[in-house]
Formats: C-alpha cells, structure tokens, sequence
C-alpha cells in the first residue's frame, strides 16, 4: 500500500459521534456527514428517542451511512433492588433501540459509587453481575456490550471502571461475543500499561480483536476548558499520541470505525460544517 493511498484507507474508519457537533439535528447530522464524506455515526440515546427510532434508522439509512455505536447504556452499580432493576430495564431498552438503529455496539459506562459508599470493589462487583444478566440478552440480539473505562477523574460519580486492564478483567469473565472494551484516548492516554492491554484486548488466534469493541478519540487539553465532562480537546491540540493509540489498536487486530468523541462547548458554538471539515483534516494529521 503506497503512502498516498493509507490516508484514504483511514479515512473510509472515520465515524462521527453525534455529541461532537451537539448543535446539529439528526437530519443536518445525516445530511454533514453525507456530503462530507464520513460514512459513519456514533448516536445517542436522547436525541434519538426524541426523533424516533424507527425514524433515526431510516433517515441514516437513507443517507447512505451507518450507526457505529450508540451511546449509552450502564450505571450499573446501584445496591437497592429497585434501582438495580431499573437500571437493567433501562440497559435493556438500549439494546433494542441499538438493534434498531442496526448497530452492533451498545456503549456501556458502568456508574459511579452509589451516595455514601467508598467500595470501588464491590461497585465493580455488581457491574459484573450485570453483565452476566445483560451479555445474553445483547447477543440474542446481535448487540455487543462495549465497556468504557473513564479517566479516574470520574471514579465517584460516574464509572468506577477507570483503566483498560479493570474493564478487560471485567470483559473477560464473560463470552468475547457479549462483552467488550471501549479505547477512548481522552481517558486512557495517561496510563503506562496501555499499550500492553491494548495487546491483551485484541487477543491471539481466532479470537484476534474479540475484546476491542469500539475506539474513539478526543485530545487531552489543559487546563480543562470547561471542567471534567466538556473539556475534551479537538485532535491534534492536546497531549495525546492520538497516531500511537491508531497504531496500537490495528496491530491488536482492530479494523472498525475510528470515532471522533469530543465533548467542548468552544466547537459546539461553531458552523457544524465548519468543524466536520477541521476534525477530517485533524484526522488526516494526526490519526493517519
């Protein structure tokens, strides 16, 4: 493959993830990522509840695009039985509106430590149980739970699952076809044993790339412009080898979409048209 042709290549992973230009609608959403050339979307629940489902699924298919994940099910750590069943309730519902949309991965963010504990243990632990409970309703469906470790920095109050070996060790209790990991850069670029588990995720043999479900990317810019959920960085102005994460991921046998994830009100406020042809350009530099 000549150099000129590898960029190319990349370029047909790219996905969008529909919170990155949070001011577009589904349809100029459809419509951006149509004329721009990207071919996939990452979506999310609440704006497409809002449109309809069933109406989401149709409008991407009629773009000529594809969903490549939808965001999000988890917060499953809750001790109270009520909450826990509803939170499985919820998770279930998920995987419908994912089957629906015709993707395949359900991204998941396990939930922070419920109001007074300080078990991150057993947080974890009733994360697991579950999985066990949602991984076989997932698969009956052709929908693969992708479990996202955050930054630590979200540890309390929103994922207890922090690095890429505690969400692999959780994944791998589970059958490879149910249950797998999530590579986001913005939260796992800090940690020295990534490239080692990245390695570990994509596994040997027939079961090359089982664990690796999905891969986003967002850069890591400080001080954090707007807090710890809206200060993700656009690619390329930040402190992440996003090109290095790219190289590590193929090599575990990962040859999915590649999903621009970026939470920043400063592009928010932006033309939309604007930033989709800024993050295609950053993604040719940085990523290629």
């Amino acid at each position: 493959m000549s150099d000129s042709s590898r960029p190319l290549c990349l370029l047909d992973r790219l996905s969008l993830n529909q919170e990155t230009i949070r001011q577009w609608s589904l349809p100029e959403l459809a419509d951006g990522c149509a004329r721009a050339g990207v071919r996939g979307v990452g979506l999310w629940r609440a704006p497409v509840q809002e449109y309809g489902v069933a109406a989401a699924a149709r409008l991407v298919r009629d773009a000529g695009l594809r969903v490549t994940s939808l965001c999000r099910g988890g917060f499953l750590t809750a001790t109270d039985p009520g909450g826990r069943a509803a939170a499985l309730d919820d998770n279930r519902a998920a995987v419908d509106e994912a089957a629906a949309l015709g993707t395949d991965i359900l991204v998941l963010v396990s939930g922070g430590l419920p109001p007074g504990s300080r078990d991150l243990a057993g947080a974890r632990e009733r994360v697991a149980d579950a999985l066990g409970e949602l991984g076989p309703y997932a698969a009956q469906r052709g929908v693969h739970l992708a479990l996202e470790p955050l930054h630590p920095m979200y540890a309390a109050d929103r994922c207890v699952v922090s690095t890429l070996t505690q969400a692999l060790d959780l994944a791998e209790r589970f059958p490879a076809g149910q249950v797998g990991v999530v590579v986001d850069t913005y939260h796992l670029w800090w940690d020295d044993t990534v490239g080692t588990q990245i390695a570990r995720a994509g596994g040997t043999g027939e079961e090359a790339a089982s664990r690796i479900a999905a891969f986003q990317l967002a850069d890591w810019v400080t001080p954090l412009p707007e807090g710890a959920l809206l200060g993700r960085g656009q690619l390329g102005d930040g402190a992440v080898d996003l090109r290095w994460f790219r190289e590590r991921v193929d090599a575990a046998g990962y040859r999915g979409p590649i999903e621009v994830e970026i939470f920043n009100p400063a592009l928010w406020a932006r033309d939309g048209t604007e930033v989709l042809a800024e993050i295609v350009d950053r993604f040719r530099t940085h990523v290629g």
